[in-house]
């Protein structure tokens, strides 16, 4: 025997990593060359663990020519800023109602803060990444996002201002580019900026896709806190098409976090990406588990 050396168990310890790589090859080369966007939030942004296995994640998929782009979120972080400031939140819709005292502390916290500490995570772990906010350069041009709700009694829909919350309206894909042509991993704090220089907040979700569709990429990812879509048992759905993941999406047992997950992912498909999957991040290296193995994880909408 070849291995008289080993034990039993480390014989199939390093059988199975073998047989891991074997596995892995194809999908390799199936993203080699392929830009792939990745909304970096939820806990496996906050958890130091879970941090260090996104980065070590990032620079693997980047060895094998695979091109990341990621968008980060900030929520929680934001919140703590916001509440040491003495300085109120509230949310329509899901959406922080943002005034000029607000947008600057988000502006802090995820173009100071949180971009910086991703980059240097990901360089640490041996990336190369680079830095981006999407209010500098004109990276992302905004406008004002109005919210719409109906109201109980009247049953009139009313359009609300919440501020400095804004829409994608552009996306400077050439700056991306070049970085990405220079060996680069970009890191982007969703921020946007419009023709007044007024600075918006907007959700990393939204930018996520609108990049992804922008880039003509290949696959968008979602990392979230749950295991994907679930049905009305609450059992994961691995797969949907496009047709019926716009079916899926109206109906009374999505919850409300996971909707406008769903119609993202729709809208950046029609755009031109290809796949998009809607993963848990709570999963140590969740990313190689969607993009190298034969099942991978969550809930992966097709074309």
């Amino acid at each position: 025997m070849k291995f008289d050396f080993l034990s039993e168990s480390d014989q199939a310890y390093f059988i199975h990593k073998a047989s891991t790589l074997v596995e892995a090859l194809p999908y390799i080369r199936e993203h080699a060359g392929h830009t792939i966007v990745i909304k970096y939030g939820g806990h496996a942004m906050g958890d130091p663990k879970l941090s260090q296995s996104f980065s070590k994640d990032i620079g693997l998929i980047k060895e094998v020519g695979v091109l990341p782009v990621i968008v980060h979120g900030g929520g929680p972080q934001i919140g703590a800023l916001l509440k040491e400031k003495n300085i109120q939140s509230t949310f329509v819709e899901g959406l922080r109602v943002t005034d000029k005292e607000t947008v600057k502390v988000v502006e802090e916290v995820l173009a100071n803060d949180i971009n910086k500490q991703i980059v240097e995570s990901i360089n640490q772990s041996g990336g190369k990444a680079i830095g981006l906010a999407g209010n500098k350069n004109n990276l992302i041009e905004a406008s004002k996002l109005n919210v719409q709700i109906k109201d109980s009694d009247s049953n009139i829909e009313k359009i609300l201002d919440i501020g400095f919350v804004g829409q994608p309206t552009k996306i400077n894909t050439d700056i991306i580019k070049k970085h990405l042509n220079d060996g680069y991993i970009p890191v982007i704090a969703p921020l946007g900026i419009d023709n007044n220089n007024n600075n918006y907040n907007i959700n990393a979700d939204t930018v996520a896709g609108h990049l992804a569709g922008a880039l003509q990429a290949s696959k968008l990812l979602l990392l979230t806190d749950v295991a994907g879509i679930l049905d009305e048992q609450k059992e994961l759905i691995s797969s949907l098409s496009l047709e019926d993941a716009e079916r899926i999406a109206v109906k009374d047992f999505i919850g409300g976090g996971m909707k406008p997950k769903i119609l993202t992912c729709i809208d950046a498909m029609k755009k031109g990406v290809l796949k998009s999957t809607i993963l848990d991040g709570r999963i140590p290296h969740s990313l190689i588990l969607e993009l190298f193995t034969e099942h991978g994880i969550g809930t992966q909408i097709y074309s």
